[in-house]
């Protein structure tokens, strides 16, 4: 009996992620992110644990491009695919996820879904300043707007509000609960992957050009793996971290509706 890719890595995910998390809490190598006083200093781990500092590569160029890479695979796949295998179908299933992506990280008539969330559940856009994280207006996460004693100065006039040498600074929504948009996106992209390679898998024969796509889709769909197992261990409290891998399932069965 042949195994589903699908459901291979659906239990891939699930197991990387429960072993990272229970991980991440026994030996503490997690950092907040929902918390003010934290989230704006490096990680604790930065100097010791090379993927909990955010400036290694793979979250440059692969987890913050996490949906173009994921699109680049399935456009190989579906491109180098037997006309017959190149149904309307299964652009619609990638658009469906485009969407879906759009509305929970960037633009749902406003502020992404994610923010909104954030928002109902307690968060506030704070500046973090030398003196302490203070909370500003909304509209300054909403517009992305940085600011600075010369550009606002009305919001420096309480004496708590001492400027620093770093300003101007950008806001960010923090508090609340701030589901893992890592964990959500690389999860649906791994699963939406693994859903397409599936029919190229079950192919007697391939065409030289599609067989580097299959390994291009494998290849991506192991990087997901390995960045869910780093988000795991270094970022996101475990509950914001569970319900950004409930949405990304979600996501993806949206597609299983079509």
């Amino acid at each position: 009996m042949s195994i589903d890719v699908r459901h291979a890595t659906f239990g891939a995910i699930t197991a990387i992620l429960l072993i990272g998390t229970l991980y991440s809490v026994t030996y503490d190598t997690y950092l907040d992110t929902s918390d003010p006083l934290l989230t704006h200093l490096p990680h604790h781990l930065h100097t010791t644990h090379y993927f909990a500092n955010k400036a290694n590569p793979l979250n440059l160029y692969f987890i913050k491009r996490a949906w173009g890479w994921t699109s680049a695979a399935f456009l190989t796949l579906w491109l180098t695919s037997p006309p017959h295998k190149r149904t309307v179908h299964r652009l619609v299933k990638w658009g469906t996820e485009t969407a879906l992506w759009l509305v929970f990280t960037s633009w749902f008539f406003g502020p992404a879904l994610l923010e909104r969330l954030t928002v109902a559940s307690g968060g506030e856009c704070m500046a973090t300043l030398d003196s302490g994280a203070v909370t500003v207006p909304y509209e300054y996460c909403l517009t992305r707007t940085a600011i600075s004693a010369q550009t606002h100065p009305f919001l420096f006039s309480a004496s708590s509000w001492v400027p620093d040498d770093r300003l101007p600074v950008l806001p960010r929504l923090r508090k609340g609960h701030d589901v893992s948009g890592h964990v959500f996106l690389l999860t649906m992209s791994a699963l939406f992957l693994a859903d397409q390679l599936r029919m190229s898998l079950c192919a007697r024969k391939w065409s030289f050009t599609h067989a580097v796509a299959v390994v291009f889709n494998v290849g991506i769909v192991a990087i997901w793996l390995f960045a869910i197992y780093t988000t795991s261990l270094y970022f996101h409290s475990p509950f914001e971290k569970f319900t950004g891998y409930l949405l990304g399932v979600a996501g993806y069965m949206v597609t299983l509706l079509l």
